[in-house]
């Protein structure tokens, strides 16, 4: 069974195309699934698109309302603690599920065992891709991406994985937060998001420790989905944008708390079973 836990703040026209292509997406099929939708500062405009609008096209639709704003890493939690499926797969609103991409990762995961948190290519509605896996941060690479300059180019390129060609199944440090599958069994062992962290960089800690428990963290870009994406946390002003925006202000206290965690080399932990390559790339 297929448990999707989508994670909404104040979208719901986002909201309703997700929800909308993910039932075009399950047409037809056999797949057990439910679908919980984890609704932060809920609005009555929200909760009649679920419950109303879309209540017909899924046959397991489940609201969790928040009157307050939860962030994501709460959110997604919360989804977590609820759902009942062997498989789990963390979306966005944002996300356009195209058919075929769900069993095909379950199967992905399914024949690779050693695999604990898969995501899929990513696409621009233009059809370029976009990135959505990477190494893990430094504060320089996280300086450099606020205020890129000339010399920093190529620390960027690879913190973005552009120096690997990306064409078939590969290890990455972390996945975009936006569309995460994993299984029962990985969850069980590496546990829920870490709260501390409050709209940013969770995903990119639970990666870590993904890997920290023995699971390789896998991109799949055979496998696509489309992404309307939004950098909330950078701006315009560059290093003016902590005075001016509370979005950047977020970003920049969770990664005070994911440098306090993990360090400050952006290496991957040492792990007690090794990952073998073949696993990847079969």
């Amino acid at each position: 069974m297929l448990s999707v836990i989508i994670v909404n703040f104040k979208n719901p026209p986002l909201l309703r195309l997700a929800l909308t292509t993910l039932a075009r997406a399950l047409l037809g099929h056999t797949l057990s699934y439910e679908v919980i939708v984890v609704d932060s500062a809920s609005t009555v405009e929200t909760q009649n698109i679920v419950r109303h609008d879309c209540d017909g096209l899924l046959d397991r639709l489940v609201l969790v309302p928040f009157s307050e704003n939860t962030g994501y890493t709460r959110g997604v939690n919360e989804g977590l603690r609820r759902a009942t499926g062997d498989y789990l797969l963390v979306l966005n609103p944002d996300i356009v599920v195209l058919p075929g991409t769900l069993e095909t990762m379950m199967a992905y995961l399914q024949d690779h065992p050693h695999i604990g948190l898969l995501g899929p290519g990513l696409l621009n509605f233009d059809d370029t891709r976009q990135d959505s896996g990477f190494r893990f941060y430094t504060p320089l690479v996280m300086a450099a991406r606020r205020i890129p300059l000339p010399f920093t180019r190529r620390l960027i390129n690879r913190f973005l994985m552009r120096d690997e060609p990306l064409t078939s199944p590969t290890s990455v440090d972390w996945l975009m937060g936006s569309t995460l599958m994993t299984t029962r069994t990985a969850l069980e062992r590496v546990g829920l998001m870490d709260e501390q962290f409050f709209l940013y960089l969770s995903e990119v800690d639970w990666a870590w420790r993904f890997w920290d428990n023995g699971y390789a963290v896998a991109y799949m870009p055979t496998v696509r989905m489309y992404h309307y994406h939004q950098r909330q946390s950078k701006g315009r002003f560059g290093i003016l944008d902590v005075l001016m925006r509370r979005q950047t202000r977020w970003h920049i206290r969770d990664a005070i708390r994911y440098f306090r965690k993990h360090g400050i080399s952006g290496r991957r932990p040492e792990h007690p079973k090794p990952i073998q390559p073949s696993l990847l790339n079969a």
